[in-house]
């Protein structure tokens, strides 16, 4: 098993004939991925990398009722009505890859999609990826190896780079996800734990933090009532005080949003925190040797 994409993940792309949104759709179709729709309105009738493209997502999932997942690569501003469009239309899975959307548009489409039953990732994610199975994104297609490790992180190239390790040491990941890394997004990182803590090929959950905003604070709280071992690296360690590093959400508003009280929370709830990757990878050595 995993979470959210497996094999059977069938995709329509929002923005599919975009410079960005097209160059995508190539890589996940590289991979694996069943893309069977795109939109972009006032395209419709176009095909591109043997994919037809229509006018709405409601016009595609007419045409291809087997579609239960959706990818949206538009401006920031024009999100939340990409976005409404596809809940509104049946989607049950989204990603927004788009950084910046409008703080309220983000608040609005999360409480809409969660009323309609609909999980999104993002906004501001790199993706996510069950390996051998589906690509939603760009999310190491290069490393991922299958395995029983899930994988949530605020950031994007350090997933990468997280993957990378984890997989030369012989590691391999259940689904990887970048939960988004702005102020607020659309699912926290707490929901992701729990979706890994009830996934039976899971045996282990990788939480990726950084310095900034609650997140892991509410993942401090539902740490205690998991089954699975959790492992996390928190970065901005070294980051200094009152500096944005990187994304939006990533900026210590107060003394708990530092590295520190992060680490410490976590390791209170029974977090295994760890402060490097390499020591990352050598408590999943410990754990499988356990096993």
């Amino acid at each position: 098993m995993s979470i959210l994409i497996n094999k059977e993940t069938k995709v329509v792309v929002q923005g599919i004939t975009g410079r960005y949104g097209s160059s995508q759709v190539a890589a996940m179709l590289d991979y694996g991925t069943d893309i069977v729709a795109g939109v972009t309105p006032g395209k419709g009738g176009e095909v591109i990398y043997g994919v037809p493209v229509y006018d709405t997502v409601f016009e595609a999932m007419e045409k291809h009722p087997e579609i239960n997942t959706g990818i949206i690569y538009v401006p920031p501003i024009k999100v939340y009505d990409a976005a409404m469009e596809a809940i509104d239309a049946g989607i049950k899975v989204g990603m927004v890859a788009a950084e910046g959307v409008p703080l309220h548009d983000t608040m609005r489409l999360r409480d809409y999609a969660r009323n309609k039953g609909t999980w999104i990732v993002g906004p501001n994610t790199i993706g996510l990826i069950t390996p051998g199975e589906c690509l939603i994104g760009s999310l190491a297609s290069d490393y991922a190896i299958p395995g029983d490790v899930g994988i949530v992180t605020r950031g994007g190239t350090i997933a990468i780079e997280l993957i990378r390790l984890l997989s030369a040491a012989g590691i391999g990941q259940s689904t990887c996800v970048g939960s988004g890394g702005d102020k607020v997004v659309f699912r926290n990182l707490a929901e992701y734990l729990e979706l890994f803590d009830k996934d039976d090929q899971t045996k282990a959950i990788v939480l990726n933090g950084e310095i900034g905003g609650g997140k892991e604070a509410e993942c401090a709280k539902i740490i205690p009532q998991l089954s699975k071992p959790v492992y996390a690296y928190i970065l901005g360690r070294t980051a200094p005080k009152g500096k944005r590093m990187g994304h939006a959400g990533a900026i210590v508003g107060s003394e708990a949003e530092s590295w520190e009280s992060k680490c410490e929370i976590l390791r209170e709830a029974g977090a295994h925190v760890v402060a490097t990757p390499w020591e990352l990878i050598d408590e999943l050595k410990k754990l499988k040797t356990d096993e």
